[in-house]
C-alpha cells in the first residue's frame, strides 16, 4: 500500500497548482480533477468539484458511516501550493518529485498534498483493518484551492455549501509535529493581521540642503514610530494590546517544557541564521513563537535607495507591518489599536495613512482536555508507539474561520515536520511519518463513535 501511496502522491505533486499565480489557474483545476479522480478510484460515493464561484476549485467528498447514527467528521486541507522562487536554489525541478532515502521532495509534498493524501490512505487502512465497506464515522473531505492566498473566498464557500459541510467535528490537516522523534498534537494556531503605515510630508522629494532642518522628514518620523512600537523589554506598546491575551494552560506549558529544544540548532535552521535569541521576558522561545502575540516590521521603504548618494528629504515613508495574534485577540480590535497608536505618534506636518490587507485571520485554540482532542492524542500514541505531547503552531491558517462557521470543535492531525522547507526551495516530506499519520487517523475513525457525542 505504501508504494502505491507514494506513486500517487508523486503524480499529484507534478501538477503545479500555484494558486497565487494567475498563469497556473488551469493547473489548480487539474489538481482538483486529479484529487476527485483519486477519490473515485478509492470508492468515495459522493464527490464534487466546487468551481462555479469566485474561489479557485475546491474538492468536496462524503462517505456515509456504516452506522447512520455515527458522528460526522470533516477533514480540511488544501491542494494549492506556494510559488517556487527562487528557482535556482532548488536541487531539482520543483514539480518533478524525487525520492531520497525516506524523503519525497517536491513542491506540495508536505504543504499540503502529502497530508491530504495521508488522510485518503487512512480511510483505506481503516476499512481494511475493520473489514467494513464504509467508515465508522461519516467522513467528509473539504480541500480548498486558495489557502496559500489567505483563503480569500473561504467564507463564501462555507456560506454557499453550509448544508454539505454540516458536521460534528473538524480535523485540520495542515499541521506539523515538533520533531521526528518527538510527536505532538497541535492545539492551536496564531492569527495574523497585516498592513501598511505611510507617512506623507510634502508633495515631492526636496533638496536637503535647501529645506533640511526646516521641514519634517517622513522617514525620520516613521523610524521614531517604529522604534516606539516595542518597549525596551520587548513588549508591544499598542494601547490595550494585551487585554485579551489568553495564557496557555498549565498542562500545555508543562508539555512545552518537556519537548526537546536546542536553541542554537533552532537559530541555525529556523531562525534564519540569527545570532541570538530575543523576545518578551518571562517566556521560553517555544512559548514566544506559539502562544505569545508579536508585532513585526516586514519592510521599510522611503526616499532614494539606489547606488551613490542623493541628498533629499523624501516625500513619503512606508512600513509594512504584521501582527501574530493569540486567543482571544480579534484582528479588528488590534487594527483599531494600531490606528490609535499611529495617530499618537504622527508629528505635526505629517499626514498618516494606515491600511490593512484584508480583514485578518483570527487565532484559534482548543483545550487539551477536549474529548476529541484527547482522542487524537491517544490515536497518535497508538500509531507512534511513544508518548505524545501538546504543542501549538506559530503560523496562521483558517482554523478559526472553519470553527466559527461550522460551530463545532476543531482538532489537528498532521505528520509533517517544521524543517520540511515548506514555502522554501527543496520542500520535502518524510514518508514514514505520513504512514504513521495515516495509521493514527485510521485509529481515530474507529475510536470517535464512542468518544464523540453528536
Amino acid at each position: 500500500m505504501s508504494d502505491s501511496f507514494v506513486a500517487g502522491l508523486r503524480e499529484w505533486i507534478k501538477i503545479p497548482s500555484i494558486g497565487v499565480d494567475p498563469a497556473h489557474r488551469v493547473d489548480v483545476q487539474r489538481s482538483a480533477e486529479w484529487l476527485a479522480a483519486q477519490l473515485s478510484e478509492d470508492g468515495w460515493p459522493e464527490i464534487q468539484i466546487w468551481d462555479h464561484g469566485p474561489a479557485l476549485p475546491a474538492v468536496y467528498a462524503c462517505w456515509p458511516a456504516v452506522d447512520p447514527q455515527a458522528p460526522t467528521v470533516l477533514v480540511y486541507g488544501h491542494h494549492d501550493v506556494q510559488p517556487v522562487d527562487p528557482l535556482d536554489r532548488w536541487h531539482h525541478p520543483p514539480f518533478e518529485p524525487v525520492t531520497s532515502g525516506d524523503e519525497l521532495r517536491g513542491r506540495g509534498a508536505s504543504d499540503d498534498k502529502g497530508q491530504v493524501a495521508m488522510h485518503l490512505l487512512a480511510v483505506k487502512a481503516h476499512l481494511a483493518a475493520t473489514g467494513q465497506n464504509a467508515p465508522s464515522v461519516t467522513l467528509k473531505l473539504f480541500v480548498e484551492g486558495e489557502e496559500e492566498s489567505g483563503s480569500p473566498h473561504l467564507r463564501k464557500l462555507l456560506e454557499d455549501h453550509r448544508q454539505d459541510l454540516v458536521c460534528d467535528l473538524v480535523v485540520f490537516t495542515d499541521t506539523a509535529l515538533h520533531e521526528r522523534d518527538a510527536p505532538t498534537v497541535n492545539t492551536g494556531q496564531r492569527g495574523v493581521l497585516g498592513g501598511e503605515i505611510t507617512f506623507f510630508g510634502g508633495a515631492d522629494d526636496v533638496h536637503s540642503g535647501r529645506a533640511g532642518g526646516a521641514i519634517p522628514n517622513p522617514a525620520t518620523a516613521l523610524a521614531k514610530l517604529i522604534a516606539a512600537l516595542h518597549s525596551d523589554d520587548g513588549r508591544i506598546a499598542l494601547p490595550g494590546f494585551y487585554e485579551d491575551v489568553r495564557e496557555p494552560s498549565t498542562q500545555e506549558r508543562a508539555d512545552y517544557a518537556e519537548l526537546p529544544f536546542d536553541e542554537q540548532k533552532w537559530l541555525a535552521h529556523n531562525g534564519g541564521g540569527a545570532q541570538a535569541l530575543a523576545g518578551e521576558p518571562g517566556y521560553t522561545t517555544l512559548e514566544r513563537i506559539w502562544v505569545r502575540p508579536t508585532a513585526e516590521v516586514n519592510g521599510l521603504s522611503s526616499g532614494y535607495t539606489g547606488p551613490g548618494l542623493k541628498t533629499i528629504i523624501p516625500a513619503t515613508a512606508t512600513a509594512k507591518i504584521s501582527f501574530r495574534l493569540v486567543p482571544d485577540q480579534l484582528p479588528e480590535k488590534v487594527a483599531d489599536q494600531l490606528r490609535e497608536f499611529v495617530a499618537k505618534h504622527t508629528p505635526p506636518g505629517i499626514r498618516a495613512e494606515v491600511s490593512f490587507r484584508g480583514e485578518g485571520v483570527p487565532p484559534y485554540a482548543i483545550s487539551p482536555d477536549d474529548p476529541a482532542n484527547a482522542t487524537v492524542k491517544e490515536a497518535m500514541e497508538l500509531a507512534f508507539d511513544q508518548p505524545v505531547r501538546f504543542a501549538r503552531a506559530g503560523g496562521s491558517g483558517p482554523a478559526a474561520v472553519l470553527q466559527a462557521w461550522l460551530g463545532v470543535p476543531l482538532v489537528y492531525l498532521g505528520a509533517t515536520l517544521p524543517d520540511d522547507r515548506v514555502h522554501a526551495p527543496n520542500e520535502r516530506v518524510v514518508v514514514p511519518l505520513l504512514l504513521k499519520g495515516a495509521e493514527a487517523a485510521a485509529h481515530l475513525w474507529r475510536m470517535l463513535p464512542e468518544r464523540l457525542t453528536r
